[in-house]
C-alpha cells in the first residue's frame, strides 16, 4: 500500500518535444506543436499504453501524445528553460545540461556578461537574484545589476511588478532568462574581443538548423531511439510539415483519424487559428479572425467549417454547435459559422474597414476582339503624349477623339467572393497579377472566364486607387511620367473619374490645366495632363505610406502579449491600507488604457479597486437560457477585470476591450470600442447589460418613485439683482469675495438640488454616484468643489425621523420657503416641531410661507431627539481635464490614504505603441479635504499641488457608499 502511495505522489515528469508535431483537435482544429515546446505530465500514476496526457506549457493546451515523441528532461532544468522563448536556443541549451546547472548554482554577486539591447551587446553585470518572478511560478530568472558603461540602461531598481527582489540604483537592474547570461572571465592575454567572439559563436550555435542532440546521462535508452525519430519526422527547410496521427485532447481512446493513416501534406486544415480571413455577406465583405476550423459531420452539408470572430457586429453565432462549445465568442453578433469554401485569407489591401461595400456584378454585352490598328503618321504632339492621356480635340475634328481601345475584360464568376478564394488546383489557378513598377500589387485575380463584364474588376481598381487624392504624388505611363494630382472629377464623354495632373516636366501635348476649353486647375503651360484615375499609380520614387492599423483589432492581437494579465476565477476582496498601497503603487499598475478608454478605466478603478460596495453587481443572478450575453459580460467583468485587478494590481487593455465590444454589440453603438464616452453613459449601459437593480430610488412630492443609477447635481439658481454682492449666486452656500476661490461642497450641492426639485430618497442607498455640475453657459460655476468626506443624507430620506432645526425635537413640518433664510441654520434644510413652526411663521417675513406636514413614524416622541444620523463615506473621485479621465481612490481609514490613478500616464512607442498605467500615493490631498468651504475659499489656488488642484478643481463624479447597507444589497 505504501509503495502504491509513493508512486502516486511522485513528481510529475517533464518533457521537451524534439521535432515538430501536428495534432488534429475537434475544438481548435489543427494544432502545431513546435520543436522545443515543453510539456508536463498530467497523470502522476503509472502511465498505461504508448500514449500519455501532457500539458504544453508554452500554449496551455492539454494533448495526448505518443511517448516516443517526448524526450524527458530533468525537473531542475525545466524552470531554467521555460523562460527561454527562442525554441532553438532552448534546445541548444539542453545539449549541455551541466553548463545549465553550473549557471544555476552561481553564487550571488558573481560577475557576469549579459546580453542587452537590440544588437545583443554584452554588458558587465553582477548576479543579485535567482528564482521565480511572482507567487506560484517555477520559472527561474536571473536578476542582475548592470555595471560600468551599462549603468542606467536597465529597466528597474530591482523591483518587478511592484515586488522588490533586490536593491540597486534606478534603471540599473534587469531580469533575464539563462540564455542571456554567461560567466565573466578574461583570457590570459586579457583580450577584450573574447567575450564578443564567444557571444557570436554562441549565437551561431544557437540557430544551428540540425536537430537537437539528446544529452547523455540518465536517459541513455532514449539516446538510442531518438536519432531515428528525428530522421523520420524532422521537417527540413524545403519539405512541408507532415501532420502526425495523434489523439485529440477531446478524445480518450479513439483517434479522430485512422491510426494507420499518415496525412499527406495536402490534407491539413485550410486555415489555422488566429488567421485573418474574409468572406462575402449581404453585398459586403466581412473580415475577422479564425476561432474554429474543423469538420461538422452532423450538418446537412458535411465538410470543413470555419468559425470566425468578426470585426463588426453583423454575425449570428455564439461559438456553440448542437449544445457543444466549439470556441469562445464574446457575443453572437460577433460570430459567424460557414463552410470553408466560402472563406478566403484576408488580403492586406482590403483590411482598411471592417465592412467593404461591394457592388453586384453587372452583365455587359460581349465586346468584339480588339486588334492593333496599323500605325500611321500621327501629329508631333500625339507622339509625345502618353498613350493613356485624354487629349483635347484638334481644330479639324469637332468631336472628341475616341478613347484608346480598352484592354480585354473578363466576367468574374458569380461564385468568386471578394477577395477571391484560393485556387483549387494549378489548372484552375488565376494568372499571376503583374507587379506595378512602384511595388504595389493590384487586387487579387479571381477565377475568370473569357466573357466580359468588368464591374467587379473596376470596383477592385477603385478600391486600390481610393487612397489617391488631390495632392497625391503619382506616376503614369511606362516609362513613367511623374507629377501631382491637382484635380479629380468627371469630364463629358468619359464615364469614369478623371485626374488632372501637373507634371514635373513639360510635355508637348500638355495643357495649362484646361480640357475642351474648360479650366479645371492652373499650372504652367505644357505641364497639365488629364488621365483616368485608375491609370494613376503612386510615385514609385517614394515609399508607400503605412496604412493605419486597426487599433481595436490590434488590442486583441499578439502585440499585447507582453502586457497581458491573467484570468482569476476566485472571488478576490479588495485590499485596504498599506496592503492596497503596496499592491497598486507604481508603473504598469491599475488598468491599462487604450484607444480613448480612460472613461472606462477610471470608472472601474474607482468602483472596484479598494471598495466592495458595488460587488453585488458581480454576482447578480441571471436566467442562463435567456440572458447569456448578460452572464458573459458579468463573468468577463468579474474574472478578467475586477479579480485580476485586486489580486495582481494590473489589468491589460485587451480585457477592457473585450468588455467594450460586448457593450457595443448589446447597444448597437459602434463608438464604445474607439470613441470617447462619459462615465455616466458607460455605467448606464453596463448596468443595463448586466440587468441589475437600480442603485437609487427617488421620489418627488407629486410623482411616484423613480429609479436610476446615478444622480446629476444641479447648481443653485443665478442671483437676482437684489442679491448681496458678497454672494454672487443665490444659494445657501456662503461664497467668498471675488478675489478668492468660489467653493461649494458636495453636501450643500446635494441638499440644494433635492430642495429645488422637491426630491427625497425612498430608501437609503448603499452606493451613491453623484455627477458634479461642471460649467455654466459662459463660465465655470465654481472654482473648486469640495468632496464632502462624510455625506449626511438624513434630512433627504422620505418617511424618516428628522430633528427640528431649532430645538432638536421630532420635526413635523418642513418649509421650502425658509430654505434661503440666512437667519435660521444657514445652508441647511429647515424642518420644525409643532411649537417652533408656529413661532417661526408668526414673523412678518415668513407669514406668507406654506410649510408642509411631514410623515412621522408611529410612536411616542417627546423631548430632544437623539439618534444616529444616516451618513455615507466618500471612497473615490473621478476627475476630468482636457477630455481625459483620472481617479482618486481612498484606500484606508486615515485622512492621508489616497491613491491617484491614470491609465495613460506614460507611453511606450509611437502610434502603435502601448499606454503605461500608473498609480501613485497622494497623501497631500487629505489635508485639503478636511478643510471647510470657507477655509478652502481662502486658499491661494496657485499654491495647490497638481494632485490637489485636479481633485478640487476638476472633479467629475464623487462616489459614496454605506458599508453597513452594502451587506444587505
Amino acid at each position: 500500500m505504501s509503495g502504491e502511495q509513493n508512486r502516486k505522489r511522485r513528481p510529475l515528469k517533464t518533457f521537451v518535444i524534439p521535432t515538430e508535431l501536428w495534432v488534429q483537435d475537434q475544438l481548435d482544429g489543427t494544432i502545431c506543436l513546435q520543436r522545443g515546446f515543453i510539456c508536463q505530465e498530467q497523470e502522476s500514476g503509472r502511465p498505461r499504453g504508448d500514449h500519455i496526457w501532457v500539458k504544453v506549457l508554452d500554449n496551455g493546451l492539454v494533448v495526448k501524445l505518443e511517448k516516443r515523441f517526448l524526450h524527458e528532461v530533468a525537473a531542475d532544468l525545466i524552470g531554467l528553460l521555460e523562460p527561454v522563448k527562442d525554441l532553438e536556443v532552448r534546445l541548444n541549451l539542453l545539449n549541455n545540461p551541466e553548463n545549465l546547472r553550473q549557471l544555476a548554482s552561481l553564487p550571488l554577486d558573481s560577475p557576469l556578461w549579459v546580453q542587452m539591447g537590440p544588437q545583443d551587446e554584452l554588458a558587465e553585470a553582477e548576479l543579485k537574484y535567482k528564482g521565480p518572478l511572482g507567487r506560484g511560478s517555477s520559472t527561474v530568472f536571473f536578476g542582475v545589476q548592470l555595471k560600468g558603461s551599462a549603468v542606467g540602461k536597465g529597466t528597474s531598481n530591482g523591483s518587478y511588478k511592484g515586488h522588490r527582489y533586490f536593491s540597486c540604483p534606478e534603471a540599473s537592474a534587469l531580469f533575464l532568462p539563462i540564455s542571456y547570461i554567461q560567466v565573466r572571465s578574461w583570457s590570459r592575454t586579457n583580450d577584450s574581443e573574447a567575450p564578443v567572439k564567444s557571444r557570436n559563436r554562441d549565437n551561431r550555435r544557437s540557430y544551428h538548423p540540425h536537430p537537437v542532440n539528446i544529452p547523455r546521462g540518465s536517459n541513455d535508452h532514449l539516446n538510442q531511439k531518438q536519432p531515428r525519430h528525428n530522421s523520420v519526422h524532422h521537417h527540413h527547410v524545403n519539405s512541408p510539415p507532415r501532420p502526425l496521427t495523434i489523439l485529440s485532447r477531446t478524445a480518450d481512446s479513439t483517434p479522430i483519424v485512422n491510426p494507420n493513416h499518415v496525412r499527406s501534406p495536402a490534407s491539413p486544415m485550410p486555415f489555422f487559428l488566429g488567421q485573418r480571413v474574409c468572406f462575402p455577406h449581404k453585398d459586403a465583405v466581412c473580415a475577422g479572425e479564425v476561432r474554429f476550423c474543423g469538420s461538422l459531420s452532423s450538418r446537412s452539408s458535411p465538410g470543413t467549417y470555419v468559425g470566425v470572430l468578426l470585426d463588426a457586429p453583423v454575425g449570428n453565432w455564439d461559438g456553440h454547435f448542437k449544445g457543444q462549445k466549439l470556441c469562445h465568442i464574446p457575443s453572437n453578433l460577433y460570430g459567424h459559422l460557414l463552410p470553408a469554401s466560402e472563406v478566403s485569407p484576408e488580403d492586406k489591401s482590403y483590411n482598411q474597414n471592417p465592412l467593404l461595400q461591394v457592388s453586384k456584378p453587372t452583365l455587359k454585352p460581349v465586346l468584339p476582339p480588339v486588334t492593333k490598328p496599323v500605325p500611321t503618321s500621327p501629329p508631333a504632339a500625339a507622339v509625345a503624349a502618353p498613350k493613356i492621356a485624354l487629349l483635347p480635340p484638334n481644330k479639324q475634328n469637332p468631336h472628341p477623339p475616341p478613347l484608346p481601345p480598352p484592354k480585354p475584360i473578363y466576367k468574374v464568376l458569380p461564385t468568386a467572393p471578394v477577395p477571391p478564394p484560393k485556387p483549387q488546383s494549378p489548372s484552375t489557378a488565376a494568372p499571376v497579377q503583374p507587379e506595378h513598377t512602384n511595388g504595389i500589387h493590384g487586387p487579387p485575380s479571381p477565377l475568370r472566364s473569357p466573357e466580359n463584364g468588368a464591374s467587379t474588376r473596376e470596383n477592385g481598381e477603385a478600391r486600390l486607387r481610393s487612397d489617391l487624392e488631390v495632392g497625391s504624388m503619382v506616376e503614369v505611363n511606362d516609362p513613367p511620367l511623374f507629377g501631382v494630382i491637382r484635380w479629380i472629377g468627371q469630364i463629358s464623354a468619359v464615364p469614369e473619374p478623371v485626374a488632372g495632373i501637373e507634371l514635373d516636366q513639360e510635355l508637348s501635348a500638355g495643357t495649362d490645366g484646361s480640357y475642351l476649353g474648360e479650366r479645371h486647375f492652373r499650372c504652367p503651360p505644357n505641364k497639365g495632363l488629364f488621365v483616368k484615375l485608375r491609370n494613376c499609380r503612386r510615385d514609385s520614387r517614394f515609399p508607400v505610406p503605412e496604412k493605419p492599423v486597426n487599433q481595436v483589432e490590434r488590442c486583441n492581437s499578439i502585440a499585447f502579449a507582453e502586457w497581458g494579465s491573467k484570468r482569476v476565477e476566485e472571488h478576490t476582496p479588495p485590499m485596504e491600507g498599506d496592503e492596497a498601497k503596496q499592491l497598486y503603487e507604481g508603473s504598469k499598475r491599475g488598468i491599462q488604457g487604450h484607444l480613448n478608454s480612460c472613461y472606462l478605466d477610471a470608472t472601474l478603478f474607482s468602483l472596484f479597486s479598494c471598495c466592495s460596495s458595488a460587488d453585488w453587481v458581480l454576482f447578480w443572478p441571471f436566467d442562463d437560457a435567456t440572458e447569456e450575453s448578460s452572464k458573459q459580460a458579468q463573468e468577463l467583468l468579474r474574472c478578467e477585470i475586477v479579480n485580476p485587478l485586486r489580486r495582481n494590481g494590473y489589468v491589460c487593455a485587451s480585457k477592457t476591450m473585450a468588455l467594450r465590444r460586448q457593450l457595443e454589440a448589446a447597444n448597437s453603438d459602434m463608438g464604445f470600442t474607439n470613441q470617447e464616452k462619459d462615465p455616466e453613459e458607460f455605467l448606464n449601459k453596463l448596468f443595463q447589460l448586466l440587468k441589475v437593480e437600480p442603485l437609487l430610488k427617488i421620489r418627488s412630492m407629486t410623482q411616484k418613485a423613480q429609479e436610476c443609477h446615478l444622480y446629476q447635481l444641479f447648481p443653485p439658481t443665478l442671483p437676482t439683482p437684489s442679491s448681496s454682492p458678497i454672494s454672487p449666486i443665490s444659494s445657501p452656500i456662503p461664497l467668498s469675495l471675488s478675489s478668492s476661490m468660489r467653493v461649494a461642497s458636495v453636501q450643500a450641492l446635494l441638499e440644494s438640488s433635492f430642495h429645488h426639485a422637491g426630491l427625497k430618497f425612498v430608501e437609503a442607498p448603499s452606493c451613491l454616484l453623484l455627477l458634479m455640475p461642471r460649467f455654466g453657459k459662459d463660465f465655470k460655476m465654481f472654482d473648486a468643489i469640495l468632496p464632502t468626506l462624510s455625506l449626511d443624507i438624513t434630512d433627504l430620506l422620505d418617511d424618516a425621523l428628522r430633528q427640528c432645526s431649532i430645538c432638536q425635537s421630532v420635526a413635523e413640518w418642513e418649509c421650502v420657503q425658509c430654505y434661503e433664510d440666512l437667519d435660521i441654520t444657514p445652508g441647511h434644510l429647515k424642518q420644525y416641531c409643532q411649537t417652533c413652526n408656529t413661532q417661526v411663521h408668526s414673523h412678518k417675513k415668513r407669514v406668507s410661507h406654506h410649510p408642509v406636514k411631514l410623515s412621522v413614524p408611529e410612536g411616542q416622541w417627546s423631548g430632544s431627539l437623539h439618534y444616529t444620523r444616516q451618513r455615507m463615506s466618500l471612497f473615490a473621485v473621478t476627475c476630468i481635464e482636457t477630455s481625459h479621465y483620472v481617479s482618486f481612490v481612498k484606500h484606508g481609514p486615515q485622512d492621508s490614504d489616497w491613491l491617484f490613478f491614470d491609465s495613460m500616464a506614460d507611453r511606450q512607442g509611437g502610434e502603435n505603441g502601448f499606454n503605461i498605467p500608473q498609480v501613485k500615493a497622494c497623501p497631500e490631498v487629505g489635508r485639503f479635504l478636511s478643510l471647510s468651504e470657507e477655509e478652502l475659499s481662502r486658499v491661494d489656488a496657485s499654491s495647490l499641488k497638481e494632485s490637489a488642484r485636479r481633485l478640487l478643481c476638476d472633479s467629475y463624479m464623487c462616489l459614496y457608499h454605506s458599508p453597513e447597507l452594502s451587506l444587505y444589497k
